[in-house]
């Protein structure tokens, strides 16, 4: 029993992991999203995304940059659906990025636990819990499959609006 919780923990943490690397390298594509919009060097780019330090900064950034006056729609339209494509997948990523692991001591299935607090009306709540269940997992899955594809379709994207790479 002990063993096949342990392979789900293990394949959970190997999916986090999946999931971790495809968003931050997905998310640097808005680095070459910025360079185009400002016309400026990808190292000046470089700046600005780090200067931002959160996702929704960068992706409201480039939405706004690409919602300019003046900005073709076969330059603005694109780029708005990529990003509102990131901004959908950032939930699950931030999910697992933000709680801590535990275990379901009824059926050792893994569980996390929010790293949020929840303010409400007259009282606060604190770290929502959830099982991480095959269907969790296959979600997992699938979201890494979607930034896989996402980031392909934005690299194209860059290319044929021509910005630095």
């Amino acid at each position: 029993m002990t063993d096949r919780f342990e392979a789900r923990f293990d394949r959970l943490i190997l999916l986090v992991g999946r999931l971790n690397y495809m968003w931050t390298n997905t998310e640097s594509l808005l680095i070459h999203l910025i360079a185009g919009l400002t016309g400026t060097s990808k190292d000046v780019a470089v700046i600005i995304f780090l200067t931002l330090n959160t996702t929704r900064a960068r992706i409201d950034l480039v939405e706004r940059l690409a919602k300019m006056e003046g900005r073709p729609a076969r330059v603005r339209d694109p780029i708005l659906e990529h990003t509102q494509r990131l901004a959908k997948l950032s939930g699950i990523r931030n999910k697992y990025n933000h709680c801590i692991y535990s275990f379901d001591p009824e059926s050792g299935n893994p569980k996390t636990i929010l790293m949020r607090i929840a303010d409400r009306k007259t009282d606060i709540k604190l770290g929502r819990e959830d099982t991480v269940d095959d269907n969790a997992l296959l979600q997992i899955e699938a979201v890494v499959d979607q930034l896989s594809a996402a980031n392909r379709d934005i690299w194209k994207l860059i290319r044929q609006l021509g910005f630095p790479v």
